[in-house]
């Protein structure tokens, strides 16, 4: 009998290019998106990811 492992799959680390970025937060700041659809389109795993890009690149106060 063969031993079966489990392999859990590695969280991937993504560099994203900061026009890309902008681009995502545009499409937030116009209403375009939401950050469940923003992540789910672009693949983004988690939206805290997607919320720290708004804080740091949002033009809106």
């Amino acid at each position: 009998m063969e031993k079966q492992t489990e392999h859990k799959k590695k969280r991937s680390q993504r560099d994203y290019s900061l026009s890309f970025k902008l681009q995502l937060i545009g499409e937030l700041e116009r209403g375009e998106l939401n950050f469940s659809q923003a992540t789910k389109k672009y693949g983004i795993q988690g939206h805290t990811t997607v919320s720290k890009w708004l804080r740091k690149y949002s033009t809106l106060d």
